[in-house]
């Protein structure tokens, strides 16, 4: 139970990490605002999305190697199932088919000769 929430929290972290980075202004950003595209900073407040977008992405990336490091150390305590297919040196036991001792169906009136007339 408690694998299957950390998946589904690994997975949520993954989408929203994935989306910040997305979201985020490149480096290179700053010098189109000098152009007039400078609207955008004013979002998240005067001093633009750095400080917000950058420590949300750094703490969801901090879950993210953390989930990911618990998920493994988990993953590695559990015993895998064994595979039939997994060592194909050993011949695989064959099933010996007796043949019958003849094609034609038997019915129980074939079987039986009383009811047949002579």
């Amino acid at each position: 139970m408690f694998y299957q929430v950390l998946l589904v929290a690994y997975l949520v972290v993954a989408l929203l990490l994935i989306g910040f980075v997305l979201i985020q202004q490149g480096k290179g950003a700053d010098m189109g605002a000098s152009f007039g595209a400078g609207g955008a900073n004013t979002v998240f407040g005067s001093s633009g999305s750095g400080n917000f977008m950058t420590r949300t992405t750094g703490i969801l990336a901090t879950l993210f190697f953390a989930i990911s490091l618990f998920l493994g150390a988990l993953t590695s305590q559990r015993e895998s199932v064994t595979d039939e297919w997994e060592n194909l040196e050993v011949p695989a036991a064959v099933e010996q088919v007796q043949p019958a001792d003849s094609d034609v169906p038997v019915t129980p009136a074939q079987d039986d000769n009383s009811d047949v007339p002579n």
